[in-house]
């Protein structure tokens, strides 16, 4: 009986150390929420997450409940710890010039035009659904990113660095077009006072500042500088993550980096917290008023083709593209199928979607069949996406 008992703690502890685990506890958080805000304890969800906490000295643009404050705060830990896994690509890794840069950067811009343009077809000739034509091109790294984790040896170490890479990328972007076409006035001031704090933090990395306090604090005040700026900001984790140290120059070769010793430490936390609460809180939308038939209008089957049709091809074929004129690199021990089964995963729109649908459908009774077309359009792809890369004969061949 011992040993049952200690061999069963050992395949615990593997599993909490695992991809898998932190996908499963994404994936059982957010069905609790969906769950949650479609019952009879939807009031009591609604209440929960919107409960008011705010901090004064951010004023009035700081984040005013507990939803914003995992949305907008702690979810710039996530960025930071994905930033972080890239940037070791970049060093020493699958990343480590520009040619393989270069793929998931061009990646995400296909990812991004396709989908607008296959939205912009289907909702051709009504000026009310046009107006959501963004809603499509975001893939929600906060899903995507543990699925291919969970894949393990389904999906080579070059090919999960690449999707990695171009998730952050295509949520940079994402944001980029929030702020140019749904956001709010930018304001300099904020913006001029962002761009001082970044000049210090590669400052402090030129001149080889190898303390974790030192970057917090800057995190910390680029974080403060952007919430007033009209950018989102979650930019903080990504700007920060960029600018830590990943190499030993000047100090003793054993010695962990800053990039190493803040990767370690936060891991865990957004593995297990972080992430678990953004889905709890992001995916918990009510489904109310919406109803099967609604995927059939104009906008719900823009989006859902937009996901699941213009996703993948736009970032499939915008990676072959940009390899065969030899602008990129493919990566290596990575089959063309492989590829393509994880253009499928791009699809994954959620939180971003529905964020982009809430802002581009304000005050319209378009929102609630957005939605059905998020979900309906996430799902599917998250379904293709796992069981091509899953059950496709040659990844079995691959691993062995």
């Amino acid at each position: 009986m011992e040993e049952i008992s200690t061999g069963s703690t050992a395949n615990m502890r593997r599993f909490l150390a695992s991809p898998a685990g932190g996908a499963s506890a994404l994936v059982l958080a957010s069905l609790l929420g969906l769950l949650l805000a479609n019952s009879p304890w939807a009031s009591g969800y609604s209440a929960l997450i919107t409960a008011p906490l705010t901090l004064p000295i951010l004023g009035e643009r700081g984040p005013s409940n507990i939803d914003a404050w995992v949305s907008d705060g702690l979810m710039t830990l996530f960025f930071l710890v994905v930033i972080l896994e890239i940037k070791k690509e970049i060093v020493s890794g699958h990343l480590s010039s520009l040619r393989r840069i270069a793929l998931p950067l061009i990646g995400a811009l296909g990812g991004m035009i396709v989908p607008a343009l296959t939205y912009l077809l289907v909702t051709y000739g009504h000026p009310e659904a046009i107006r959501g034509w963004a809603v499509p091109v975001a893939t929600d790294a906060a899903f995507t990113l543990p699925i291919i984790l969970a894949l393990g040896k389904h999906v080579s170490p070059g090919a999960r660095t690449w999707l990695m890479a171009l998730a952050i990328f295509d949520d940079v972007l994402g944001i980029v077009v929030i702020a140019l076409f749904y956001g709010s006035t930018l304001y300099w001031p904020a913006l001029i006072a962002a761009v001082v704090v970044t000049t210090a933090l590669v400052e402090a990395n030129r001149r080889g500042v190898k303390s974790v306090w030192s970057y917090g604090i800057g995190c910390a005040l680029l974080w403060i500088a952007l919430l007033d700026s009209g950018l989102h900001p979650t930019l903080a984790g990504v700007i920060t993550g960029l600018c830590l140290p990943a190499v030993t120059s000047g100090m003793n070769a054993k010695e962990a980096t800053p990039l190493d010793k803040i990767s370690s430490a936060l891991t865990p936390f957004v593995t297990w917290i972080v992430l678990p609460l953004f889905g709890f809180m992001n995916v918990g939308v009510s489904l109310a008023g919406v109803h099967p038939e609604m995927i059939l209008e104009t906008a719900p089957l823009g989006i859902m083709l937009g996901l699941i049709v213009g996703k993948p091809v736009g970032v499939f074929c915008a990676t072959m593209l940009s390899a065969r004129l030899k602008i990129a690199t493919l990566p290596a021990e990575t089959p063309t199928a492989m590829l393509l089964g994880l253009s499928m995963l791009c699809g994954i729109g959620f939180t971003i979607s529905l964020f982009i649908a809430n802002l581009a459908f304000s005050g319209s009774n378009l929102v609630a069949p957005a939605k059905m077309g998020i979900f309906a359009g996430s799902v599917l792809s998250a379904l293709m996406g796992w069981l091509w890369l899953r059950f496709l004969p040659q990844y079995d061949r691959l691993s062995r």
